[in-house]
């Protein structure tokens, strides 16, 4: 502050906020939310990781991203999902779960090929399909219920946000908490929420080795080494590209996946079996996008409306998920007066939009 001139009069104007604020954050009696911390940062000409020192701590909710396509996380994305696994701890004694037993989840992970398709098929064989069916969307959320991981649905847009999905897990009380973005396309969802539901299963992994995990037990899980194995036979019967990505298409269309998804697990299996791999060229990319271009958006297929109203959002994330995020947030919000700021926070959403769940909780 020395250097950059500021007296704490001067940064409480700065920021908006009030000099007992200031005088807190220099006394150590509290620490600046992420908002204030990175216009802090700004105003001090510091970088994120020069203002904050962070110390390794066993209770500190554990972040992992399902980032939107090529978007990077920053600092200030891991403080804000790390401030809203914060403020769900308070949640938890709401829960409908045992408390007290901890869900399975995987002793020793590896994204080995014939490790991975060995829990794949342990979780389809639990969930009770055979090797050839399809894992549909209600078979993962009741897969997500089994291990109380809870589920919150969230409108966070097509563009505008970093992550399609947000896994917070809490040490503590060993509770995960997804936040799945219903603003995408029908296709891919179904691989973010096995992704989610891999995240639950090893809640001891961080960082890349989380992602590289959760990735190769997603696809195993839509697409396992016996459809793959069919489909690489079938496909490299067909000599032209255009032949090929059709017969992906009619495998994507069939499992409710993406044509990327396909390509993908049949080429892991060509891999493993030390096959030719199949050969496509960028020609895929666009085949998907046109792909994803004939449906519809799963926000758009769960609402009768591009605008739900809060209630019927509120309904469909119950009904649908059956999740029980909003009947939990409402008893805590009813028993502890909070306002539409606490569900800003814990939502990630604009102040207009928490205060219509707000009315509709309270």
């Amino acid at each position: 502050m020395d250097n950059a001139g500021l007296s704490p009069a001067s940064l409480s104007k700065n920021l908006d906020i009030s000099r007992e604020s200031v005088s807190k954050w220099l006394s150590g009696k509290s620490f600046p939310r992420p908002d204030k911390l990175l216009r802090l940062a700004l105003a001090l000409e510091l970088k994120l990781d020069e203002l904050v020192i962070d110390v390794p701590d066993s209770s500190e909710p554990v972040i992992a991203f399902r980032k939107r396509g090529s978007s990077k996380t920053t600092e200030a994305h891991v403080v804000r999902a790390k401030d809203m696994g914060r403020m769900l701890s308070v949640l938890v004694p709401y829960l409908p779960y045992d408390l007290y037993i901890q869900p399975a989840t995987l002793k020793s992970p590896s994204i080995d090929y014939e490790y991975i398709q060995q829990i794949a098929t342990k979780i389809r064989a639990e969930i009770g399909l055979a090797s050839d069916d399809e894992l549909s969307f209600a078979h993962l959320i009741k897969k997500f219920n089994d291990l109380q991981a809870v589920i919150i649905p969230v409108l966070w847009g097509k563009k505008d946000k970093h992550e399609n999905a947000l896994n917070i897990y809490l040490p503590d009380s060993m509770t995960t908490w997804v936040y799945l973005n219903l603003d995408v396309e029908v296709h891919d969802f179904k691989f973010w929420m096995a992704h989610e539901l891999a995240h639950v299963y090893t809640p001891d992994l961080r960082g890349n080795e989380a992602e590289d995990f959760a990735d190769a037990l997603a696809g195993a899980l839509i697409f396992p080494e016996s459809l793959a194995d069919a489909a690489y036979h079938d496909i490299v019967r067909s000599h032209t590209v255009k032949s090929r990505i059709a017969k992906i298409k009619k495998y994507a269309e069939c499992y409710s996946i993406s044509l990327i998804s396909v390509f993908y697990e049949v080429n892991k299996f060509a891999d493993y079996s030390q096959l030719p791999k199949i050969e496509i060229g960028n020609g895929l990319f666009g085949a998907n996008t046109n792909f994803n271009k004939q449906y519809s958006t799963v926000s758009q297929t769960i609402f009768t409306d591009e605008n739900p109203s809060v209630k019927e959002y509120i309904q469909k994330s119950g009904e649908i998920f059956n999740s029980p995020f909003f009947n939990v947030l409402k008893s805590y919000l009813v028993e502890h007066h909070k306002t539409a700021g606490y569900i800003q926070s814990i939502l990630d959403t604009p102040l207009l939009d928490a205060k219509g769940i707000c009315a509709e909780l309270s």
